[in-house]
């Protein structure tokens, strides 16, 4: 057996640097009570999300009707898009 074979596979991994996002989406928001200012901590309140100390990303499943504002870490193109279209607004939180 080669000694290349026998020495053990190691190397370097990006694993441990990776941001891991809870997710939620906008059309939960209604289904749920939430109106006016929600933030991670409303969204773990209303069981959306497990914790609220890990950064959250809204997406944008469903429909929204009502004008919140929304404050997360991460928002994507079509979340911010619908949250606007209803009147409300969408506020990054940093890290």
């Amino acid at each position: 057996m080669p000694l290349h074979r026998r020495l053990p596979k190691i190397g370097f991994s990006n694993k441990r640097f990776e941001k891991v996002y809870q997710i939620a989406n906008v059309g939960d928001f209604e289904s749920k009570g939430l109106a006016g200012e929600i933030g991670p901590a409303e969204l773990a309140k209303a069981g959306l999300i497990r914790s609220a100390t890990k950064p959250v990303k809204i997406l944008g499943g469903g429909d929204l009707k009502i004008s919140v504002t929304v404050r997360a870490h991460a928002f994507s193109g079509s979340a911010t898009e619908k949250i606007q279209a209803a009147g409300g607004s969408a506020e990054a939180v940093k890290n």
